[in-house]
Parts: structure tokens; C-alpha cells; sequence
């Protein structure tokens, strides 16, 4: 189990960081200005694609570390690791979705002849409506990112084998996402107000170092193992 929570905590490491580049897609816009949004793209173009990637990887990576998860939770709550897996697996086709929004605007901008009924100003319109998209497919998904968060950290809470604060700081996690993703789509001028609520996703870092560096408490995990192999 240790090597188990090892691996899942690496998993973990790696969706932040890819995740955390493909969010930065947001500092290529150009608020209201859809001709600099563009130049800016055209500008930085191998960085824009390289953002894509790692967008695209941090959902891979998504995946393995869920399904690991599942691994090392499912002898504490059989139904809240299933649960877990599957808050994961709905929002995933949802993220891969958004990303096209954000690919767009490179078909757009290719240069093809069939893109010649368009002029430039049209096309960067359309480009810009595209990621604009995008981003109302963040703030929807935001909820998901915050519903998977519920059932792990009641498994965290009742696993015994990673202390129980932690558990609490993912569910409060959970409800701060649910927070920022319905203000978004409600009432979007208070979308910078509470977006300060991410704060609160400080709980998920501090699990990634548990894992990472402690794993599971030794007891604790042989006992889980132990009730595990007699299930």
C-alpha cells in the first residue's frame, strides 16, 4: 500500500503541473480585443500548442491516478471509491471537449483556401468566441472538479491510514469548487470575487505531499490490507 500511495501521490505531482499549464491558456487573451488575441497567439504559437498538450496529458494522467486511487481506497468504502472513479471518468470527455475550443482557433488561423470567404477580422471573431467558450466549459466542469474531491476526502477521513485533516481539507475543497462554478454561471460578475475561494484547494497539495513523502501510516495500511485480503 505504500508503494501503492507512492505512485498515486507521483500521479498526483504530475496532473498538477500539467493541469496548472494548460490553465494558463486564459493569459493568451486579450480581453474585448479579438485582432492582439490573435497576434498574441501567432506570437507565442509553440507555447499556445505546448499549453494543449499539457492539457492533454493532465487528463491522461487524470485517469491513472483515479484508477490508483481506487486501488488504494477500495477496501475502506467499495461504494465511495466506485463513486470517485466515476465523478472522474464524466468530467474527463468534458475537459477533452474544451479543448478543442481552445484548437480551434489554429484551424482557423491555418491559412486553408476553404478560410478564404472569411476575412481576418471575422475569423479572429470567431477564433476569440471560440475560446470564450472554452471558458464557460471551465467554469461548468469546475463543479465536477469539486464533486470527485467529496468522495475522496471521506475516504482519506475513514481510511486511517492518512490522518484525518486532511480528508477535511478536500471535502471543504469540494464545496469551494461547487461555490466558484455556479457564481460563474449565475452570476459571472462575481466571478473574480470567487474565484479567491481556490485558496482552499490547499488541501490537495498537502495530500500530494503525504503521499509522496509519507505514503500510508505502516500499521494502519497492513491492518487495511489484512481486512482486505479476508473480504
Amino acid at each position: 500500500m505504500k508503494k501503492t500511495a507512492r505512485i498515486a501521490g507521483l500521479l498526483y505531482l504530475l496532473l498538477a503541473v500539467t493541469s496548472t499549464v494548460g490553465l494558463s491558456i486564459p493569459g493568451f487573451i486579450v480581453r474585448g480585443d479579438a485582432t492582439a488575441t490573435a497576434n498574441k497567439i501567432a506570437a507565442h504559437q509553440l507555447l499556445y500548442r505546448l499549453c494543449i498538450v499539457s492539457d492533454l496529458a493532465s487528463q491522461i494522467l487524470f485517469v491513472f491516478l483515479v484508477l490508483t486511487l481506487h486501488q488504494l481506497f477500495n477496501g475502506v468504502s467499495k461504494r465511495l471509491a466506485a463513486l470517485m472513479v466515476a465523478l472522474v471518468f464524466v468530467q474527463v470527455p468534458m475537459m477533452f471537449a474544451t479543448m478543442l475550443c481552445v484548437i480551434a482557433p489554429l484551424v482557423l488561423w491555418d491559412g486553408a483556401d476553404y478560410w478564404s470567404a472569411f476575412n481576418k477580422h471575422q475569423l479572429d471573431a470567431l477564433a476569440m468566441g471560440s475560446l470564450g467558450l472554452r471558458a464557460y466549459g471551465i467554469n461548468a466542469v469546475t463543479a465536477l472538479w469539486g464533486l470527485w474531491l467529496l468522495p475522496f476526502g471521506l475516504l482519506v477521513f475513514r481510511s486511517g491510514f492518512i490522518p484525518r485533516i486532511l480528508g477535511i481539507f478536500l471535502v471543504v475543497a469540494c464545496f469551494a469548487d461547487l461555490t466558484i462554478s455556479a457564481t460563474s454561471m449565475l452570476f459571472p460578475a462575481y466571478e473574480p470575487m470567487v474565484h479567491k475561494l481556490m485558496i482552499f484547494g490547499i488541501g490537495e497539495f498537502f495530500i500530494i505531499l503525504w503521499l509522496l513523502i509519507k505514503g500510508v501510516t505502516t500499521q494502519a495500511s497492513a491492518d487495511a490490507a489484512f481486512g482486505q485480503a479476508g473480504a
